[in-house]
Parts: structure tokens; sequence; C-alpha cells
């Protein structure tokens, strides 16, 4: 799990020595020479940062505040509880702050691969400064062959993302530890003195652009808690304190003692650290490196969008589960291409890693901020004393705010493109919650309650069917419109009616053993409400043979059932309270759009019938 935690978890901050300590040296040159006090401070700033927020604030405290063993945004949301709350409290308000955070997670992924890649290739320049034409080219190129192998899975290349990365990291500590033999002075920046006195020191633009392209060293730490439930916290920490942190630190420092022999190296002092002869071997090895840097990040986009879509956050769309043996095997179509457009977008605007690391960073930032403020209030809510958790919160969402500001600096030098695509699907994220909830209001509207069920079955229907008849219902009471419509055009009932909801836990996963509730309306007449966790594939099909096999439901031929399920078309209207009637109109395209019920519950195919209704919001 150690070495599967290498490849995964820390792939995106094992790649940031490609170009974290030059942009910070650049940022504190200012234009001019790097000078060896401003090396110091630098290293020593980075070091820190490392210690502080992923040593500390992640790997120590963070990691404490898991849903049942899994990690990230969601599950925060999901252990306070804001799914359910009620417009205008404390708690929708901070379900909002949470869908920012989650959605700020697709701005860094559409930056990651981009500048991690670009930065890998611009290698080639050190030793042939005329193969500067094709480092786009090229970067595109292995960007393209990535988005395109999504479809296929990575299960074979996952294989191998944990020794490959434990060999990056060697490398990195073996390059580091040469460098420092050059100049064992900066072993003085181990003191966080020379941060704290260099910044001090300095004018405040220029303090602010040291410390944003210093953080750059820590994105890619989030992922350590996004990730746990993958690997377990001892895993994570164990790979984080025994080899990521000591690996990094050397290769960082290596760089700086670089850096003090010979500032004229601040162009690329990473691959300057490494003998000329094995330059092209170097490029090559990071290219690999950063490609599972991406991977990691892309797999952790369908991840959270698959939870997002669990919980009712984005409409319903395709999921492959490209591997069933494999933990997070799963490909969304439309979120690869959409990502891959963003990604290819990002490296043809900006060209270069100098250009890229300006919109890097920022969204990062906001998100550590986020997560710090939702695990406090988890820590307050399971009951840890609320002066202990504001004083020890407090003291790292002070640091992720002036990161976050120091970054802010660069909003109009390219940090405005993740923040967009961020605004983005935070704003589609809120649009279709707040459309699920309106069109559910226009459900229970036009809903019959159970006691009309009963006396239609009993005195208005003129026959019964042979059969079993399943009706999707979307909430764990009343009668299925589906179902209304059914016995509104044909006046009869099948012998055997099943009405099946399908109920997301805010927990990640459900044991079979309380998959399946049923209740018995009336002989003939039976309610099936199963229950599934924000990180499990909700198969209806899967969740009645389960039920059948415990015996909750005897005498059911699977095979020989007819599933009827609602096809909603819904229609903005002005005169209805709800939203503007532009972002009900967006709402409508998406439902259009999303995967339908059948298909997405895994219902079989041949035999589904669908019913339409209208609905007005």
């Amino acid at each position: 799990m150690t070495m599967g935690a290498l490849g995964v978890v820390y792939g995106d901050i094992g790649t940031s020595p490609l170009y974290a300590l030059k942009e910070a040296a650049k940022a504190a040159a200012h234009g001019g020479t790097v000078t060896q006090d401003a090396v110091l401070g630098v290293a020593s700033l980075i070091l820190w940062a490392l210690l502080l927020i992923i040593s500390l604030k992640y790997a120590l405290l963070i990691l404490r505040a898991d849903n049942r063993g899994e990690g990230g945004i969601v599950a925060l949301l999901a252990l306070l509880h804001a799914r359910h709350a009620q417009p205008g409290t404390w708690r929708a308000h901070l379900l909002v702050v949470g869908l920012v955070g989650a959605a700020l997670l697709y701005g860094d992924g559409a930056i990651t691969p981009a500048i991690s890649v670009l930065s890998a290739i611009e290698g080639l320049k050190v030793d042939a400064p005329s193969l500067s034409p094709v480092v786009v080219p090229v970067t595109i190129a292995i960007l393209v062959g990535l988005f395109v192998m999504q479809k296929q899975g990575t299960g074979f290349i996952g294989r191998i993302f944990g020794p490959v990365m434990l060999a990056w990291f060697i490398v990195l500590a073996a390059l580091g530890i040469h460098g420092i033999f050059k100049a064992p002075a900066v072993l003085a920046a181990l003191s966080p003195f020379y941060a704290f006195d260099f910044l001090i020191h300095q004018d405040f633009q220029v303090s602010f652009a040291i410390l944003g392209a210093a953080f750059l060293a820590v994105t890619g730490g989030e992922a350590m808690y996004a990730d746990m439930g993958h690997f377990g916290r001892l895993p994570i920490r164990l790979a984080w304190f025994a080899i990521c942190l000591p690996a990094l630190v050397l290769n960082y420092f290596g760089q700086a003692a670089l850096l003090i022999t010979d500032s004229s190296m601040i162009e690329n002092p990473f691959f300057q650290l490494c003998p000329d002869f094995l330059h092209y071997g170097l490029v090559a090895f990071s290219a690999v490196a950063t490609v599972i840097a991406s991977q990691a990040i892309i797999s952790g986009v369908f991840s959270l969008t698959q939870q997002a879509i669990q919980l009712g956050f984005l409409p319903r769309m395709q999921i492959r589960h490209t591997q069933s043996d494999a933990i997070g095997q799963i490909y969304v179509p439309l979120v690869n291409w959409l990502l891959a457009a963003a990604t290819l977008g990002a490296v043809l605007s900006f060209g270069t890693s100098d250009a890229l690391a300006g919109a890097y960073g920022i969204a990062v930032s906001l998100l550590m901020a986020i997560t710090t403020l939702l695990a406090a209030l988890v820590a307050i809510q399971w009951g840890f004393s609320p002066w202990l958790v504001v004083a020890v919160n407090g003291f790292f969402f002070v640091i992720d705010m002036i990161f976050f500001a120091a970054n802010s600096i660069k909003l109009f030098e390219g940090g405005w493109f993740p923040l967009l695509l961020a605004g983005l699907v935070a704003f589609v994220m809120l649009t279709w919650r707040a459309g699920v909830k309106l069109v559910e209001a226009a459900r229970a509207r036009l809903r019959q309650p159970e006691e009309d069920l009963i006396e239609t079955a009993v005195n208005k229907c003129s026959a019964r069917l042979p059969g079993t008849a399943v009706f999707l219902a979307s909430a764990p009471k009343g009668v299925p419109l589906a179902l209304t419509q059914f016995v509104k055009h044909n006046r009869v009932l099948h012998e055997r009616v099943l009405l099946v909801t399908v109920l997301i836990e805010e927990s990640p996963h459900v044991p079979d053993e309380d998959r399946a509730e049923v209740i018995e309306i009336i002989p003939g007449i039976t309610r099936v409400i199963l229950h599934y966790g924000f990180m499990q594939n909700p198969t209806i099909y899967e969740g009645l043979t389960l039920t059948c096999r415990q015996g909750k439901l005897p005498g059911i031929d699977l095979a020989d059932i007819t599933y009827y399920v609602g096809r909603e078309t819904i229609i903005p209207r002005e005169d209805v309270p709800g939203m503007w009637v532009w972002r009900e109109g967006l709402f409508a395209f998406l439902q259009r759009n999303a995967e339908r019920s059948a298909a997405f519950f895994g219902v079989p195919t041949k035999q589904v019938v669908e019913f339409g209704t209208e609905l007005e919001i």
C-alpha cells in the first residue's frame, strides 16, 4: 500500500522540483542576479512550507478527519450533513463553500498535467537550445496520448506507478546529495531564521511573489487527504516521512547549492544538477514521472465526479468501470475530454512552464484553506475543544490565506484560468442542485399518497396482470409518477409491484447486509429501498439480486420483470417560483443530456419501459 501511495498520492508533489525552486529563485532575484542570501532564504522557505503544510497539517492533523476511512472535500461535506441543509442556514452556506472547494480540483486538474509535462520536456533546452520550438508540440503529443489512453483503463500502468515513482524519488535524492557536496553551506537553510529574515527584508510585492512561487513546492499535497480511502493513513504517512519528504528536501537543497556556486544556472537548476551525459535520460525519466503525476490528478477528478454525481451535485454521466478489481479504475468520457480541452488550451495559451507557474497555485491554496476550515468544523462536531481547534486550525488557516494572498497577485498573469474553470464547475453544481430541488417539489405536487395507491389497487383496477413490475421511485414515500401514469392509462396493475428507490448515504460504503430495506404496503405491493454509499456504484439489478438471495423478496424471477421508468421533460416557467429562467433553461439542458436513469442504475435494457412526464419549474 505504501508503494501504491508513492505512485498515486505523491506523483504531483514529487514532480514539483522541476519548477518550484526555479520560480522562487527567479522571484527572489526580481530581474537581477540571485544572491546567496536569497537562495538560502528560498530553500528555507520551501523546507518549512513542506514541514508545516504537508507534514504537520496534512499528514498529522487533516488525515484524522476521515469519513469512515474516506477523505476529501466531498467526504467532509457528508460528515457535516451539508447536503440536506435548509436554504439560508449556515450549513447551506457551508455547502456552497465546499462545492467551490470541490470545483477548484477541476482547475487544478487542468493545470497540473500542463505544467508538469511541459517543465519536463523543457529539459531538452539545457543541452540543445535549438530544440525550443519542439517543446510545445512534444508536450501536446504526450498529453493527447495520455487522455486517449484513459478509455482503455490504466490498470497495467497503475501497477508500475509505485516502483517508477520510488526510482524517481531515489534519483531526486541522489541529484540533491550531488549538489549539496558542491556547497555544504546550503545546510544553513535548515534554520527557519533564513526564511523569516529574508522575507521581512524584502519589498512587500517581492515577498509575496516569492511566497507565491515557493508555494509551488507543496502543490499536490492535498492528494494525501483525497486519496486516503484508497491506501489508508499509515501507508500515506510512511511513504511521506520515509521516502518523499527526505528526497524532496535533498533535491531542493541540492538545487540551492548549485545556485550558490553558479547563479547563472537559474534557468533550469534541476536538470543542471545532472551530469551532462545523463541529461537526455533524465528528461525522458522526468516525462514518465510527470505522466504519472498527471494520471493521478485525472483519476482524482474522475473519482470526485463520481462522488458528486452520487450525492446529487452533478447530473448523471456515463461512468465506465475499466477494471473491476482495482480501486478507482473508472472512466468518465465527458469529463475526460473537457479536461483534455482545458489542459491542451493551457499549454497552447501559456507556452512555457514559467508562464503556467502564474496560473498554478491560486486554486490549490484556496482549496487548502477551505479544507482547513471544514476540518475544523468536523473536529468541533466530534467534541474537540473549540478553543483548541480554533488555535490549531486557525494557525494553519492563516498560513493558507497568506499563501492564497501571495498567489492572488498572479491573478492577471494566469491565475484567472483555474479560477474561471472552477467558477464554471461550481456554478453548474449549484444550478444542478437547485434545479433538482425544484423538480422534486414539482414531483411532490403531482405525487399521489400511498393511501390512494391502496384504494386504486383494491377498488379501481379492473384486472391484475401476471408477473412482476418494478417502478423506479425518486422518493421513499408516495407513488412514483410512472405508476400513476400507468394506472391512469391502463386501469390495471401487475400481480406484484415493487416500488424501488435508490438512496445514497453520507457514508462512503454501505455493507451488503444493510443494502435493502423491504416494506410491504399491501399484499402484492412492496416498497424496496436500496442503500448505497457515495463511493459505490448504485446498480438496481444487483441490489434486487442481493435482496432476493437474502430471502427478502421470495418468489420473484428477475429475468421476468418489467421495469417502468419515468422520463421527465423540464419546462422552465417565469411564473413558477424558482431560479432565474435562464438558469432553469441551463438545468433543463443538463437534465436532457444527463445519463438516463435506467442506464445509470444498471437496469437491463430489454426489460425497460419509459413513461414521459412534463414538469414545470
